[in-house]
C-alpha cells in the first residue's frame, strides 16, 4: 500500500483538518496507529455527506495506519442530538443489521480490508452495548463524567431551550464509552469526525483519562463542508444523494459532481478526489484558464462515479449525459433502464398519450401538434420539420409524412422529442 509521509499534513494541504488534541501529530509520526470514525446506521445506504469522514479514513489508511469504522448499532437506537434541532426515530434490531451490512459494502469501496497489518476494520458498538446493564453503566461510566461536562458540549446547550431527553442527553456517554472500549480492546487511540463531533469526541478521551489514568488517547476533527451560497453540501432540489444506485442512479450521482459551481469545485477536488497536490495545482491552473471547459469538473465527476458504481455505470452516466447535453444516438437511448431513462428525462415537459394511439401508426404531425402540444399547430410543426429542427429519439425527422409506430417506443413507452437545439418533451404511452 502506497504510504503518504504524514497524514495530518495530507489532511492540512487538502483542507480537511479542523482541530485535534495537541501532540495528535507527533504521536501519529511515530508510526502506525489505530484510529476510528463513527457512521450513523439509521440509513441502508451512506450519503456523499459521510464522504469527508470516508475520505479521511482512507487518507489514515494510506499513510500506514489501520482505519477502524465504528457502525452504530447502539447509538443508532438512541440518537446523536449533535447539529440535530429533534429528536431522532428509533430503529429495530433487524433494521439496524440490514442498514450496517449495506453500508459496510459501500466502504469495501473505498477502504482496504485485506493488506495485513493495517487492514480496515468495521465494529458494531451493538456488540459491546447489548449486555450493558444500565445499573452497571451508570456506575462504571456515568460516575467518571460530571453534570457539569455534560452541560457545557455546545450539542446539548443548543437543545436546552426547546427541551431534550435524557436518552439524547446521555448520548455523549455512549460515545465516549465506545472510545474507551476500542482503545482497550483494539488498540485505538485516535477517534476521528467532523467538527460538529468534536464535544462528543474528547468525552472518549476524557472518559479514559479519568477511568483508565490513559493519556494517550487523542482526537480530530474535519470542517463541514458548505457549499459556496451556505446551502449544505449533498443536499440538492430531490433532496440527498446516496452511493446506493437504488436511491440515486449512477447517472444522477455523476450528474451532481459534474454541476458543482466553479466556486466549489476546487475544494471538492482537494477533499474527495485522490489526485496528488501537484496534479490538482496544474488542473486548477487549466480551470483558472478556461473554467467553461469544467475540467476540474469532468475529473472528479469520473473518479469518484467510477469508485462508487464501476467503469460501466460511469461510462453509461456519461453517455446518458450526452443524450441530452451531445450526440447520442438512437440506439443509445435503448440501453439505459426505465429508472436511468426517468432520472435523464426529470425535469422536462411531459405529455401522456393513450398507448391505442401509437399502436397502429400516427403521423408525426398529428402527433407533435394535436395529440400534444409540442407545436402549437400542424403548420408550425411541418415548417419546422422541413427546415431539420425536429428529433425523435436522437433521430432527425426529415419527412413530415413520417408515421409515428409502436416499434418507435423507448422500453415500450416512451418517445423523446427535440425541437429546435435546447428544447426536448417527453411523451408517454401508457
Amino acid at each position: 500500500m502506497s504510504k503518504v509521509k504524514n497524514f495530518i499534513e495530507e489532511l492540512r494541504w487538502r483542507g480537511m483538518l479542523h482541530d485535534m488534541v495537541p501532540g495528535t501529530e507527533d504521536m501519529l509520526n511515530k508510526g502506525m496507529c489505530t484510529g476510528y470514525i463513527g457512521f450513523d446506521p439509521t440509513s441502508d445506504s451512506l450519503g456523499v455527506g459521510n464522504l469527508v469522514q470516508i475520505m479521511t479514513l482512507l487518507h489514515f489508511q494510506r499513510a500506514g495506519h489501520k482505519p477502524v469504522a465504528l457502525v452504530g448499532g447502539a447509538t443508532g437506537m438512541v440518537g446523536d442530538p449533535s447539529g440535530k434541532s429533534a429528536e431522532r426515530n428509533l430503529l429495530s434490531e433487524e433494521l439496524l443489521q440490514h442498514n450496517l451490512s449495506s453500508q459496510k459494502k459501500q466502504l469495501e469501496k473505498f477502504l482496504d480490508f485485506n493488506c495485513g497489518e493495517n487492514a480496515a476494520l468495521i465494529v458494531n458498538n451493538y456488540d459491546w452495548f447489548k449486555e450493558f446493564k444500565f445499573l452497571d453503566f451508570i456506575r462504571e461510566v456515568g460516575k467518571h463524567i460530571s453534570i457539569n461536562y455534560m452541560l457545557a458540549k455546545d450539542s446539548v446547550k443548543n437543545r436546552l431551550e426547546n427541551g431534550m431527553s435524557f436518552t439524547e442527553f446521555s448520548y455523549q456517554l455512549v460515545q465516549g464509552y465506545d472510545f474507551y472500549y476500542l482503545y482497550h480492546h483494539h488498540g485505538v487511540r485516535l477517534q476521528m469526525g467532523g467538527s460538529d463531533q468534536w464535544g462528543n469526541i474528547v468525552t472518549g478521551t476524557e472518559l479514559l483519562r479519568r477511568k483508565s489514568s490513559s493519556d494517550d488517547a487523542f482526537a480530530l476533527t474535519t470542517p463541514l463542508i458548505k457549499k459556496a451560497d451556505g446551502t449544505k453540501f449533498g443536499k440538492t432540489e430531490s433532496g440527498n444523494i446516496w452511493l446506493d444506485p437504488k436511491k440515486t442512479s449512477p447517472y444522477r450521482f455523476y450528474q451532481f459532481w459534474l454541476n458543482a459551481g466553479d466556486a466549489d469545485i476546487k475544494t471538492y477536488m482537494r477533499i474527495f478526489s485522490l489526485k496528488s497536490k501537484e496534479e490538482i495545482e496544474a488542473m486548477e491552473t487549466e480551470q483558472d484558464a478556461a473554467p467553461h471547459l469544467r475540467t476540474m469538473q469532468k475529473a472528479l465527476a469520473a473518479e469518484i462515479t467510477t469508485r462508487v458504481h464501476g467503469e460501466h455505470e460511469y461510462k453509461m452516466a456519461v453517455e446518458a449525459t450526452n443524450i441530452l447535453f451531445g450526440n447520442a444516438t438512437t440506439e443509445a437511448l435503448k440501453v439505459f433502464s426505465e429508472s436511468t431513462l426517468l432520472d435523464i428525462f426529470d425535469g422536462l415537459p411531459q405529455f401522456e398519450i393513450p398507448l391505442s394511439v401509437i399502436e397502429n401508426g400516427i403521423p408525426i404531425i398529428d402527433l407533435l401538434a394535436e395529440k400534444t402540444k409540442i407545436f402549437p399547430s400542424k403548420g408550425e410543426a411541418r415548417k419546422m420539420i422541413q427546415g431539420g429542427g425536429v428529433s425523435l429519439n436522437k433521430f432527425k425527422v426529415e419527412n413530415t409524412e413520417l408515421t409515428v409506430a409502436q416499434s418507435q417506443l423507448i422500453n415500450g413507452k416512451y418517445l423523446l422529442v427535440q425541437k429546435g437545439k435546447k428544447n426536448y418533451f417527453l411523451i408517454i404511452a401508457s
